[in-house]
């Protein structure tokens, strides 16, 4: 089953919104997701993931996503964008969506790890 339900991660720095001076960098990332799946399926909660560079580890729980539980359609997909700060220039994100499909079966989809860094810091 999940894997006909696809999760894009892109990550992008905000400079003008960050205040690197003070170890605060902070992040913006745009998810879509795209159910493959002949049912429709409802995102009812997330899990993420996040460390920075230190090591320090984050786990953030909550319903839904932006606000939002989302029903996706066979062959429709479900984009929005969230924010993330760090203490450092470079961090990663993992995490899963717990769903559940109109047979009432509830099942989680992962979410492969992604960077979250300062483009200057990699060149």
């Amino acid at each position: 089953m999940n894997d006909q339900i696809k999760v894009i991660v892109k990550s992008n720095y905000l400079p003008n919104r960050s205040k690197p001076e003070q170890s605060y960098f902070l992040f913006s990332y745009k998810v879509k997701i795209i159910n493959n799946e002949p049912n429709w399926i409802k995102l009812l909660s997330r899990h993420w993931n996040i460390k920075d560079a230190n090591g320090h580890v984050e786990d953030v729980y909550g319903p839904g996503v932006v606000g939002k539980q989302p029903k996706i359609l066979p062959n429709e997909s479900f984009e929005y964008v969230s924010f993330c700060h760090l203490k450092t220039p470079i961090g990663f994100m993992k995490g899963a969506f717990s769903m559940v499909n109109d047979k009432k079966v509830e099942f989680d989809v992962k979410i492969k790890p992604f960077r979250l860094f300062v483009p200057e810091i990699l060149n």
